[in-house]
């Protein structure tokens, strides 16, 4: 049986693909069983002191509520470029203040 280039291309995609798959949850399953740390009050108050008083007036914890603060938190994550310890830190101090 001859194959057309179009459908050669594809079954050579679509080997390519599952080759790929099959190599991808092993991959994906590769988490670490570690505990995330927790938030630390005191820390929090430094790096939010130090990281959110540099653009923002100094906010009072209890103008949001603690959902809020999260999405907050989690937005200036990415744009302040704060470390994963830093947010869990910010967010604890923000939620224990209110």
């Amino acid at each position: 049986m001859k194959y057309s280039r179009k459908q050669t291309v594809n079954k050579m995609l679509l080997t390519g693909a599952l080759a790929l798959a099959g190599l991808l949850p092993p991959v994906i399953g590769q988490g670490t069983d570690e505990p995330v740390p927790a938030g630390d009050f005191n820390r929090g108050v430094k790096a939010w002191s130090e990281n959110c008083a540099r653009c923002h007036n100094m906010r009072d914890p209890k103008e949001f509520r603690d959902d809020q603060w999260r999405m907050i938190v989690m937005h200036m994550r990415v744009r302040g470029g704060l470390t994963g310890q830093d947010t869990r830190d910010i967010l604890t101090f923000l939620q224990g203040s209110n």
